[in-house]
């Protein structure tokens, strides 16, 4: 199984979950508490990759990764997007300088 298989797979799981059950699925409740509750993961979870990092412990850094990507596809998921549309992005980027490719949304 590949990095790139797991992240499609779950961003599938994810779309289908959009309209289950809250009581019965974590990823339905984020999204019937809308954005709001969405963003309010994220924002909890990349809290704790900090703290996890500061802390330089791997197994930690990776759990807290792996939680915060997570969140991210939940809240890709709401706005009917999925990590296909982050690695069309990341390709569109792909061997430009970062410095050239933030410049460039800057116009």
């Amino acid at each position: 199984m590949t990095t790139h298989d797991i992240l499609y797979r779950l961003s599938e799981t994810l779309a289908a979950r959009r309209h289950a059950d809250p009581e019965k699925s974590y990823a339905a409740k984020l999204f019937a508490g809308g954005p709001d509750s969405i963003l309010k993961k994220i924002g909890e979870e990349s809290a704790e990759l900090i703290i996890a990092t500061k802390d330089g412990k791997r197994l930690n850094i990776v759990r807290e990764s792996a939680d915060l990507i997570f969140h991210v596809l939940v809240l890709l998921a709401h706005f009917d997007m999925s990590i296909e549309d982050v690695s069309q992005e990341l390709r569109r980027r792909e061997g430009i300088s970062g410095i050239d490719e933030k410049n460039s949304r800057a116009r």
